[in-house]
């Protein structure tokens, strides 16, 4: 049985893409996006998106021709071209041989769901986005099971940590400063590291609370 992982990630306002622009200037939602490519011109893609807002401008802010080309109701389907290897988040992640599964948005916020083979597949997707995306965050991880049930994970962003609060949970790890009954003490750690127990403990305490805030925001 299959044992990857399903991403779903979060980039506030990603720099070039046309869907995210049209969705913030009318204060709208996109709920889908598709696209294609013509045989005869593969180097170009075409894509279309519904858009759902209250008004739509009589024009968008794009590089590119945006079009209106059929109405549902209170929602416009637009279409546009572009060139394909301007570097936009969907073609970061499907440089690594993963099909983004579902695009959508809500304003100037771009919501992508793909599907990484392992958690190193994963950790090479988002550390592409993240060279190209400084706003990335990780929203939900569901890694599948033998069972078909599905477990819930947690993306930890290490580069959150500075240099010395990693070095410092690193340290107090390999002493077993975290086993119950301790193998070491916070002196013991704090020495070994040459600084003081306090500043010790103030880096620990620094580090825990960045890795907490991680986990408990992606819980609520």
């Amino acid at each position: 049985m299959a044992s990857g992982i399903r991403a779903e990630v979060k980039i506030d306002d990603p720099d070039g893409c046309v869907v995210t622009s049209a969705a913030g200037t009318a204060s709208g939602t996109v709920p889908s996006v598709s696209k294609s490519t013509n045989p005869e011109a593969p180097e170009r893609v075409t894509e279309e998106f519904m858009l759902e807002a209250e008004s739509y401008p009589d024009s968008f802010d794009a590089d590119v021709d945006l079009s209106p080309v059929f109405s549902y109701g209170s929602s416009e389907v637009y279409r546009f071209s572009r060139e394909l290897g301007r570097g936009c988040p969907c073609e970061c992640i499907e440089r690594h041989d993963s099909p983004v599964t579902d695009v959508r948005t809500k304003g100037s916020a771009l919501y992508l769901t793909f599907h990484a083979p392992d958690m190193q597949g994963l950790q090479a997707i988002i550390g592409s986005l993240k060279e190209r995306c400084s706003n990335l965050d990780v929203q939900r991880l569901l890694q599948s099971q033998q069972d078909h049930a599905e477990q819930n994970l947690v993306f930890v962003d290490r580069s959150t940590l500075t240099a010395r609060q990693l070095e410092v949970l690193e340290t107090a790890h390999r002493m077993g400063y975290f086993e119950h009954p301790k193998r070491a003490n916070a002196g013991e750690v704090a020495a070994a590291l040459d600084i003081t127990t306090t500043t010790f403990t103030e880096h620990l305490a620094a580090a825990q609370r960045k890795l907490l805030d991680a986990i408990l925001e992606y819980d609520d």
